[in-house]
């Protein structure tokens, strides 16, 4: 096998009818084999599903609890014949009271059984007419005699120690309690907490319930699987939609739909290394466990290797967004975009006041970073209520500038009023040339690095002259890649765009163009011609990356394509994201990446950039140690101050080894 670190989880609200266990049992078993043939390795199905959460006073007949223990025994057994596990919803007699509780089936046996802990009791539910609270009975008893074999019981945490993955199980009402049993099963170990539920539906409720299960993966650092029952129970005072939620740290992984008629299956595949990375990446997590969690309290319950996703036969039903930096809702892009603007202009703002600094200088090339970086500093002059004459922006052409990236730096410098300076380096750079000995028809790493470390020198030398700041415009995907010249374009006095990668800068000065310059908020002041500032800003982003350091064509046109040599942003911003977000090894991230990118890349060529963004990765740290000063935006940041601390020395072979290695066949 070729495990990827992610099991495939499926919430099912199966059709029932009220009190008849043999018939919910059928169609619990159809659903199990529908499961478990699309892959799942465990199966969850609502509370009370074997006889209707709805039963009222029938849960007291005697011959409704024989029949459903019957029905019980025969889905447990059942299991045998899937690689699947069920996790059940049922009621048992323990003593003298009735408990509403959850079994784990897996092989032909219940592995254990979990009570609710908080019986609803007020306005529409009234659970405690027939059910006890499991608390008192789940401390006093860890086990229970059923179908002639003593089966775990109360307080359970389940262990596949071959796969090193935990589950825990809450019912219903346990999740909407102030400190909940799923917190503790989390502290405890449990990377995924499973919830058979029976919710009803009221206005507005929903969206409620939804928040629940995020914020609760979101804190709890889990996994969380939600299975509420469907429109089939009773309606005599209530409506069931039906709700299946499976959430992973916070985001909603898939939901299903409610109100359907008929049997559902929603499918989510988790990342339950993921989840070991997150808890591990702090210590607050085990601090809370011993702060707030008995480690004594849970019985562990071994369970045999649950099937979990493999990349040589399984193909993935989750879906790995291709610009995971930028969210999928339009709306919610435009909200990002506002906040990223608004950190980089309040950074950028408290070091000027800290600095009693009046100027700024900042390059311009007519490249999306170096655009960006004039944008917010036009913003943050606004925002000070500072001259924009202040901003000195220079453009200083070189040998590989192109008529077409000269026009829009001049005209982009102009638009926003700052004081426009040009500053030609190739008299200079020659001359440098001719002191070091280099020969200027050598289109080298020397002939390109002269003219990054020229611009930088005659920004900070010209810093000096009109007392003012250096503003830095590399951005993330740069700093990952070491893709910028040592104490050149890599050294400022802060640098805005520090966190921010290339495909969200894109996004953000298209933010600045429909916000800014156009649209019910635009601010006609922003510019001298917001219409023609807008169409240069699109001309930009239309032109070819290239930090333009060789020659261009005949025709003037771009010869150096930053992406034909260090290959597409697109992917290495997916690289980025994943190994230092999520921590994924290279094997698994090449199959993220394949399934994410199956119409755009062959495998050949994400291999085979992912095999460089690795050793660039790894051998341009030393840029990195020694970034200047800049605002973290996102979750992901570089910064040797703060997120990200590598030895400059470190060795990538035992990545690249790995990704040698690993290739899948064809599963899409």
């Amino acid at each position: 096998m070729n495990k990827i670190g992610l099991v495939r989880t499926a919430c099912v609200t199966p059709k029932i009818k009220i009190a008849n266990p043999e018939y919910n049992a059928g169609e619990i078993l159809a659903c199990l084999k529908e499961a478990d043939e699309n892959g799942a390795g465990i199966v969850l199905f609502p509370e009370l599903c074997i006889t209707g959460y709805t039963c009222a006073d029938l849960f007291y007949q005697e011959f409704l609890y024989k029949k459903a223990m019957q029905n019980l025994k025969i889905i447990a057994e059942e299991t045998r014949k899937c690689r699947a596990l069920a996790i059940v919803g049922f009621y048992m007699k323990v003593e003298n009271n009735y408990y509403n509780c959850a079994a784990l089936m897996q092989g032909g046996l219940i592995k254990g059984i979990v009570p609710k802990m908080f019986m609803p009791n007020a306005k529409e539910f009234y659970e405690a007419r027939w059910f006890a609270s499991g608390i008192k009975i789940a401390n006093d008893m860890n086990s229970v005699r059923l179908f002639d074999y003593d089966i775990p019981f109360g307080h359970l945490i389940f262990n596949d120690s071959e796969n090193d993955l935990k589950l825990g199980i809450e019912i219903c009402e346990d999740l909407w309690v102030p400190i909940s049993p799923g917190a503790h099963l989390a502290l405890n170990g449990a990377q995924i907490i499973f919830n058979p539920s029976a919710s009803n539906e009221m206005v507005g409720k929903a969206d409620y319930r939804r928040n629940l299960v995020l914020q609760e993966s979101a804190k709890s650092i889990c996994g969380y699987v939600y299975a509420s029952s469907g429109v089939h129970e009773s309606t005599t005072d209530l409506v069931f939609g039906g709700d299946a939620l499976i959430a992973e740290n916070g985001t909603l992984i898939a939901e299903g739909k409610r109100f359907s008629r008929e049997n559902t299956i929603t499918y989510g595949d988790i990342d339950y290394e993921r989840i070991k990375f997150e808890r591990t990446y702090g210590q607050n997590f085990e601090e809370c466990t011993s702060a707030y969690s008995s480690r004594y309290l849970f019985t562990e319950v071994a369970l045999s290797p649950i099937r979990v996703l493999d990349a040589d036969s399984d193909a993935l039903m989750r879906s790995y967004p291709k610009n995971p930096f930028v969210p999928n809702n339009i709306n919610t892009v435009n909200d990002r975009c506002k906040e990223i603007f608004s950190i980089q202009t309040a950074g950028l703002a408290k070091r000027l006041e800290h600095t009693r600094t009046e100027k700024v200088i900042v390059g311009i090339s007519g490249g999306l970073d170096s655009t960006l970086t004039l944008l917010v500093c036009i913003e943050t002059f606004k925002l000070l209520k500072k001259d924009p004459k202040n901003i000195v922006a220079i453009t200083m052409p070189g040998f590989g500038t192109t008529g077409k990236t000269y026009a829009n730096a001049m005209t982009i410098m102009s638009l926003l009023g700052a004081d426009v300076r040009e500053i030609s380096i190739k008299d200079s750079v020659l001359q440098h040339f001719k002191d070091i000995g280099h020969d200027p028809s050598v289109h080298d790493i020397t002939y390109e690095n002269a003219q990054a470390r020229e611009r930088t020198q005659i920004l900070m030398d010209v810093a000096n002259k009109e007392h003012g700041l250096v503003v830095g415009t590399g951005d993330l995907s740069e700093i990952a890649l070491g893709w910028s010249t040592y104490n050149g374009d890599h050294m400022s006095m802060y640098s805005v765009n520090a966190s921010i990668p290339k495909t969200l800068v894109r996004f953000v000065i298209k933010w600045v163009m429909e916000n800014r310059l156009s649209g019910p908020d635009a601010d006609p002041n922003f510019s001298k011609d917001n219409a023609l500032l807008k169409t240069t800003l699109q001309a930009i982003m239309d032109t070819p990356i290239s930090p333009e350091l060789l020659p261009p064509d005949r025709d003037d046109q771009i010869l150096q394509m930053t992406e034909d040599m260090v290959g597409p942003y697109i992917l290495h911003d997916f690289f980025i994201f994943y190994t230092i977000r999520y921590g994924m090894s290279p094997g698994k991230l090449l199959f993220i990446a394949k399934t994410a990118f199956a119409n755009d890349y062959t495998e050949e060529t994400i291999k085979k950039w992912l095999t460089l963004f690795y050793r660039r990765f790894f051998s341009q740290q030393f840029k990195r140690s020694c970034l200047p000063d800049g605002p973290k935006v996102g979750s992901v940041s570089l910064s040797p101050r703060g997120d990200w601390r590598m030895p400059s020395d470190a060795d990538s072979y035992a990545w690249l080894e790995e990704l040698k290695g690993a290739g899948f066949k064809s599963n899409l």
